[in-house]
């Protein structure tokens, strides 16, 4: 199927399909199998409308007799955060219904897109498996992070304090067990850290840390700049450990804009309920056999499945298409056959989510930390008919709106006329 061809970086071309009929002296007769017996007849008029603005394509229109009164949804999502609280919601409204978590997928186009997702699962006891990538929590650097506060929560946590003075150079584990038995047997813990003699390789990192660990403890410290602290001391570790720091380095700053929507480092580390932290493997582990458990999963690693409800996140441009495959139109085209991808791997609910804000680590003075996102191109104005479009906000949200702050008022208006003079 030339609108499923979606893999260009492991070589594969859709050149190689399109191009076949004319490789032989009489050209191949193609055959077209349109039928479909998977999805519902909304869903499929949603599909075809999608790659049908392909610019080059074998043309076909799929039909299926599954007639159906319920169109595909598009839901237009304040942020990222609320994204995932509505899945989520939506998700056990459709296990309510009989619908099991098996039967339930959620596709994003890269594996990072889930983080706020997975947090919301775990927070909730939503059982799930990620395929296409680590699970969020699962990566080494994010379980560093949440040692880091574990261990300033509480000073006993061998094992959270054991892989945080292991990232030290020059702390191994016999030094690793003389801090935190000489920390378990002192009356003041940040007195003997202080007293603490490391070895000769490590006195360099070691007064940071101890400088970090003080800090953290202190209780005039205000959620949260505990993760700030964690984070700045953290990543400057991350280019000696890891060989792709700065791909972490970004989860690192997810996690922290994560956790600044809790409202305390006590209630995070207790909603975000981990196993002790681990060396971590190379995939999510495989479920018991006899669990029900809700499927996440990168759309390149869902080709070739199907669900009876399906939610993609962040049907944005910046995510679908990536904004790094915007640089030509092959790769534009890639990414349209994506979202093709994507929507029909559902049988009965389609679900396309558009967060209209996204987090972002820097912004110019007195900008919000956000930036503002738009449905994505492959879905215009005129395919709206194909569609049911929802608005859903936050359960505490009043619908009265907070005045614009005159600074930022004066910042719009300075940027309006240097743009438009």
């Amino acid at each position: 199927d030339d609108a499923q061809s979606i893999y260009s970086f492991r070589g594969a071309t859709i050149r190689n399909i399109l191009d076949f009929p004319n490789q032989f002296t009489q050209p191949a007769r193609v055959v077209t199998l349109d039928r479909n017996y998977r999805s519902t007849e909304p869903i499929l008029n949603a599909s075809n409308a999608v790659i049908a603005e392909a610019v080059e394509r074998y043309a076909k229109t799929l039909w299926t007799d599954k007639v159906s009164t319920s169109k595909p949804q598009l839901i237009l999502i304040p942020d990222e955060a609320e994204q995932a609280r509505w899945v989520v919601n939506r998700v056990l409204e459709h296990r309510e219904a009989g619908l099991t978590l098996k039967s339930q997928a959620v596709l994003f186009r890269t594996s990072s897109h889930s983080a706020a997702l997975e947090l919301e699962l775990v927070r909730r006891n939503v059982p799930f498996v990620k395929f296409g990538g680590l699970k969020f929590l699962e990566a080494s650097h994010i379980k560093d992070m949440l040692a880091i506060l574990r261990l300033a929560q509480n000073h006993r946590g061998r094992i959270a304090g054991f892989r945080v003075t292991q990232l030290i150079a020059g702390i191994g584990p016999a030094t690793a067990a003389k801090i935190f038995d000489m920390m378990d047997q002192a009356d003041d813990p940040v007195a003997s850290l202080k007293a603490f003699l490391p070895p000769s390789s490590a006195a360099g990192e070691w007064q940071s840390f101890v400088q970090l660990y003080v800090a953290l403890r202190n209780p005039k410290l205000a959620w949260p700049a505990d993760i700030d602290l964690a984070k700045s001391w953290y990543l400057t570790q991350l280019d000696r450990i890891h060989d792709d720091a700065q791909v972490r380095a970004a989860d690192v700053e997810q996690l922290a804009q994560l956790a600044a929507g809790y409202a305390s480092r006590e209630r995070f580390l207790t909603e975000i309920t981990l196993d002790p932290p681990e060396a971590t493997s190379d995939r999510s582990g495989p479920p018991l056999l006899d669990d029900d458990y809700l499927i996440l999963s990168t759309i390149h690693s869902s080709k070739g499945q199907e669900w009876k409800s399906v939610h993609v996140l962040n049907v944005v441009d910046g995510c679908i298409p990536s904004d790094m495959s915007t640089g030509s139109s092959a790769d534009i085209e890639e990414e349209r056959r994506l979202l093709y991808v994507a929507m029909t791997r559902a049988k009965e609910h389609l679900h396309l989510i558009v967060p209209q804000r996204f987090y972002v680590k820097q912004q110019p003075m007195n900008g919000d930390r956000h930036v503002y996102a738009t449905r994505t191109r492959f879905i215009p104005r005129g395919m709206a008919s194909h569609f049911e479009e929802c608005v859903w906000f936050s359960a505490d949200q009043s619908g009265t709106r907070t005045p614009m702050p005159d600074s930022v008022k004066m910042l719009v208006r300075e940027r309006a006329r240097k743009t438009w003079g």
